[in-house]
This record gives structure tokens, sequence and C-alpha cells, in this order.
């Protein structure tokens, strides 16, 4: 029998409208709130301002970079702290959400609620999680220093306040926190991933850890993607734990700390501070832009 052409459906003057606004107004809102002052900040990194008035804005060239690079002393720290962040919780934080997800598929008993009290953390600032874990970790009355039995003793550990424990202390709260939304985002992985991949490993003879790491792993590569984005983010934007604990100095300084010193307060440097949020935005997107461009380059070959 022949085919009847179906008739397409032409939009309207209203839909037409409704379209246009639809995809106007977030872009709108996005090049208003992100796009221009990215720019702006990056222009304002070739100048010297004092925050006050337009008319001020002078010139500075490279200057603010190279006084960064060289001649401010919180910034190497900075880096190497960021760059711990990271490693920490890309070798910590994200198998542990993997492993918490893991298990929770399992179908076992009451395991919507461990999923609600493993999530719970990630719906908390991480200015209150920081608050939290100031109370764990005070050295004379806090719970940690009281199940070591050393609280309000002078071999107390000032888990915040030596400079040579508290990074690692920050590290554990920032898991506690992010190990959550990586399981979140693995159980939904895992829920999407087909039973008959499961089958056919079993019938191949595979045990759990191979099917797992051979057959299941690869298929969730979409989700790896994004725990992958999501990581480097967050390693690069951290910024709440360490400014609630000391306003992220002492052993706890961060790129994302650094610029909120130079460009809040009284001893503002817009210039410096734009520079450091430049460098930062470069740090961010050049990791991120390598892994994304390699991966979706993979899936166009092999397409």
């Amino acid at each position: 029998m022949p085919t009847i052409p179906r008739k397409v459906r032409r939009l309207s003057k209203r839909d037409r409208l409704v379209l246009t606004i639809m995809v106007a107004i977030p872009t709108l809102i996005q090049l208003v709130f992100v796009w221009l002052p990215t720019l702006f900040s990056i222009g304002l990194s070739f100048t010297r301002w004092n925050g006050l008035d337009l008319t001020d804005i002078r010139p500075a060239g490279a200057s603010n970079y190279q006084f960064v690079a060289q001649e401010y002393p919180p910034f190497w720290p900075a880096v190497q702290h960021n760059v711990l962040w990271l490693v920490f919780l890309a070798v910590v934080a994200t198998p542990l959400g993997l492993l918490l997800a893991v298990l929770l598929d399992q179908n076992i008993r009451g395991s919507r609620v461990y999923q609600s009290i493993f999530f719970a953390p990630v719906m908390l600032s991480l200015a209150l999680v920081g608050v939290i874990w100031q109370l764990f970790y005070q050295r004379d009355h806090g719970l940690l220093n009281f199940l070591l039995g050393t609280a309000g003793q002078p071999s107390a550990v000032d888990w915040f306040g030596d400079s040579n424990v508290n990074i690692w202390a920050a590290l554990v709260a920032a898991t506690w926190r992010h190990a959550g939304y990586v399981m979140l985002l693995y159980l939904a992985g895992l829920k999407g991933v087909d039973p008959s991949l499961k089958e056919a490993a079993a019938l191949d003879g595979a045990n759990a850890g191979q099917t797992f790491f051979r057959v299941v792993f690869p298929a969730m590569r979409p989700i790896n993607i994004v725990i992958v984005v999501i990581t480097i983010i967050e390693s690069l934007r951290a910024f709440d734990i360490v400014y609630v604990i000391n306003r992220g100095t002492n052993g706890l300084e961060l790129i994302s700390a650094l610029v909120i010193q130079n460009l809040v307060g009284e001893g503002q440097v817009i210039g410096v501070g734009s520079a450091l949020a430049t460098i930062l935005l470069v740090i961010s997107l050049v990791p991120i832009v390598f892994y994304l461009t390699r991966t979706f380059g993979k899936e166009a070959k092999e397409s």
C-alpha cells in the first residue's frame, strides 16, 4: 500500500515567539551573569584599579601576572593545595562514592535509608559543612579529640589550627560531601546499564569483579565523563570550607580563597584578584576541554 505522506505542522507566530523567548532569556541571563563578568574580569587583570572610580583604571600590562607568579607568596602553595585537592578527590572521594553506589545497588534492605544518609551532606552548603566539621575537629571539645582521649589536654591536636594537618582535615570534610554526590550519579548510571550485558558476561564465566570493570563500568561512559568534569570543578572551586575555617590562610591557601582575599575587603587589589581569577579559569578549562575533546573524539571515530 502506498504510504500517505504526513502533513508537517508549521510553527505558528505564537509558537515561534514562545520558542524565541525560551531560548533568549536563558541565553541573556548567562551572558549577563557569566560571560560579561568573565570578560570584564579578564580585562581588569591587565589593569590597576582601586575598585572605586572607573576613571582610576590604569593599564598595567602583564605586571599583575608577573607579581602573582614571582612575588606573591601564597600563590604557589595555593596551586599545590589545589592539585592535592584534585588528586585526593579523584583517588579517595570518587572511588568511595563509586563503592557506595555499587553496594547500594545490590537491593539490600534499607538501601533507601542509606542513600538518604549518604546523600544528606550534598544538600548542605559547603559553608555549613565547614561549621559541622569545625565542631568535630575542635581542639578542646571536639568529638575527634574526645574519641582519641586527648580533649582538653595539651597533647590534643589542633586539626584546623595546625598547618601541617589542617589541609588533610579539610579534605576529609570535602570528601564527606563529594562522595555522596558521586554515589548518587553512579547509582543512576548503574540503574541504566542493560541487565543483559551482565547476564552475557556471567555466561562467559566472568566473576563479579570482571563483570563490573570490563562490562558495567565501560558501559557507564557518559556518567564517567560527568564525574571527571565534576571532580575537576569541585577541586578547583573549593572555597567555602577553607574560608569558614581560617579564611584560606595558615596552610589552607587555595586559589579561589586568594581571589576573594584580593577582591573583597579593605586591602582589595582588583587587578591582582582578577589575574588570579583568570588563572583559575584557565586551569579549570584546560583539563576539562582536553578530556572532553579526547573522549568525544574517540566516540566520533568509533561511530
